[in-house]
């Protein structure tokens, strides 16, 4: 079976599809010119894609290429010989072993085309390889329930395997840490894939006197996954500071460092690492920057039509300044970015500055900040205008002197993006004033300012209806009308489906766009609640308002607008 499919020519499996009637021949010959450029099998493109369903692209492959086709639900993934086959080569290739008949290894595949991946395991494990065919989705839960299954569980982590008794002084071997057969390195990795799996955001690695706990944040919320063992803990630390290039022996001193997680063909995920000396030892954080994931599109950030289309027409002006305010983890990065997605062309030079860049984008000239050397954001600034700029983003406007230059920028012909750390958007303007901006400066350079918040989206599965009085309601905020009317409120409940009765987020937002009545009250001298006066004037609604909408559409709960919107 592997000499034949080394022998199958690769446009084979689109031939068939377009003359099965199952794909246009334009939209196949396009896909297959698109998965080449990622670098993705065909097959894995057209089921990503949704342009074709697993089960139909695997019974016109088995009746192309003569490849058996087989129903990975009936197969005993407990006993697959999974110790034969490195785990990376099977994430990598999307091959899963699935048992052995003397010299020779049957492996499900996907796509038959892809003859490197049986001759890399046959080069590994030195055994005939013959492919038999599975359904793409299929196959990719198989590989993950059966790595999961060989994976180290916390018991396995325990005693004698890994030499751990109450006098180990935490001090971990490098050498001993990077053997990937070992116990703590796999137990490491699985924790990392599990948080890419659970759509966790950070990952908490914490120690105190008594126990070790491993949590996750999911949504803006941490939950506990795991409690490895103490005596164990300070191998965990060790080996994820070896990842991060960190120096293993100083514990005194935060650290910063990054992981680089490879999962298949297309997906390279990024971690940010910090290590911070507690009174029991070091926690460790790991942030998840995954760039594919962080490239929301505009129309799925959660404006409403009117503040979308106030958002769109300002990015589109040639110049003048963007500002977006919330507290840490509001989604203030993926709204900029999804704005700079939009605004990148081949005709504009578009540069940013942040500390660190999260989301890696092509076309974009991105610049991680460096203090220690002298690359501030001033800095940096000062050296985009010196770069034939059009576009410019700055990671946040911390102090006057960046301030001062990206105003002066926004005056000069070209369009500035930032970030504010202030509660909501008419703050944003007093901030600017209190730093040391001339109020003139303020009002003739910022075209708009958003405040965004992230809340939890209800689950659609299992949302229940929730009954509350009127005088609870008219106190949240909703009108007599609304109420009279019929206010349908929905609550979380929790199901297999999500995590604590929520699937995912939305943004809540504050679009206010400066008027020459705005303008006129910044230049008098305005303090943040006369601002707030004139954007209700102006028509604008709070962030309060903005997210009662989303309560009364049953995107999420008032519970949890209350979390993310009270003082």
């Amino acid at each position: 079976m592997s000499s034949t499919a080394s022998n199958i020519n690769p446009a084979g499996l689109a031939r068939r599809l377009v003359r099965d009637g199952l794909l246009p021949q334009k939209r196949a010959e396009s896909a297959q010119t698109e998965a080449a450029g990622r670098h993705q099998p065909f097959v894995q493109y057209l089921v990503e894609q949704k342009l074709l369903d697993s089960h139909s692209i695997a019974a016109a492959a088995s009746e192309e290429f003569g490849v058996p086709l087989v129903d990975l639900l009936s197969v005993d993934l407990i006993n697959i010989p999974m110790d034969l086959v490195d785990a990376r080569l099977v994430r990598r290739h999307r091959a899963l072993p699935l048992f052995r008949r003397g010299n020779r290894l049957f492996v499900a595949v996907s796509d038959p085309t892809d003859a490197r991946a049986l001759d890399e395991i046959r080069f590994n494990t030195d055994l005939n390889v013959s492919a038999v065919l599975a359904e793409d989705d299929k196959l990719a839960t198989a590989i993950n329930k059966a790595l999961e299954a060989r994976d180290t569980t916390l018991s396995d982590l325990e005693g004698a395997e890994l030499g751990a008794d109450d006098d180990d002084d935490g001090k971990a071997d490098e050498a001993d840490l990077n053997i990937e057969d070992a116990p703590v390195v796999r137990y490491v990795n699985k924790i990392l894939t599990d948080a890419i799996h659970a759509a966790a955001s950070d990952v908490h690695f914490e120690l105190y006197e008594r126990y070790c706990r491993i949590r996750f944040r999911q949504d803006g919320v941490l939950h506990e996954v795991a409690n490895p063992p103490l005596n164990i803990a300070s191998r965990l630390i060790a080996r994820l500071k070896v990842m991060s290039r960190m120096n293993i022996a100083e514990r005194r001193v935060p650290q910063d460092g990054r992981i680089k997680l490879k999962l298949g063909y297309s997906q390279d995920v990024d971690f940010r690492v910090n290590t911070l000396p507690t009174l029991y030892g070091e926690k460790v954080v790991l942030r998840i920057l995954d760039s594919a994931g962080s490239s929301v599109g505009i129309n799925k950030l959660g404006m409403e039509a009117d503040q979308q289309e106030i958002f769109l027409r300002a990015i589109r002006r040639p110049y003048g300044m963007i500002l977006v305010t919330g507290p840490t983890g509001s989604g203030k990065t993926v709204t900029l970015y999804s704005a700079l997605n939009i605004l990148n062309d081949i005709g504009v030079n578009i540069s940013t500055v942040e500390d660190p860049v999260e989301i890696q984008v092509a076309g974009i000239n991105q610049v991680n900040m460096n203090v220690k050397t002298g690359l501030t954001f001033a800095a940096a600034l000062r050296a985009f205008l010196r770069q034939d700029p059009d576009i410019l983003m700055v990671g946040e406007i911390r102090d006057l002197e960046t301030a001062e230059i990206a105003v002066k920028a926004a005056q000069t012909g070209h369009l500035v993006l930032s970030t504010l750390h202030t509660n909501d958007a008419p703050q944003s303007l007093t901030r600017l004033a209190n730093m040391g901006v001339a109020p003139f400066n303020i009002a003739s350079s910022v075209l708009v300012i958003m405040a965004q918040r992230l809340a939890r989206r209800l689950c659609v599965h299992c949302r229940a209806e929730e009954e509350l009085p009127r005088e609870a309601l008219l106190e949240e905020g909703f009108s007599t009308q609304e109420i009279d009317d019929g206010l349908t409120l929905y609550k979380p409940v929790g199901c297999e489906r999500c995590t604590e009765g929520y699937k995912g987020r939305v943004g809540i937002f504050q679009v206010v766009e400066v008027s020459e009545d705005m303008g006129r009250t910044i230049m008098e001298g305005g303090n943040a609640l006369d601002l707030a006066r004139q954007a209700q004037l102006d028509g604008y609604p709070d962030l309060r308002q903005s997210g009662l909408n989303k309560v009364r559409d049953g995107i999420t709960s008032l519970i949890e607008l209350n979390r993310v919107t009270k003082d």
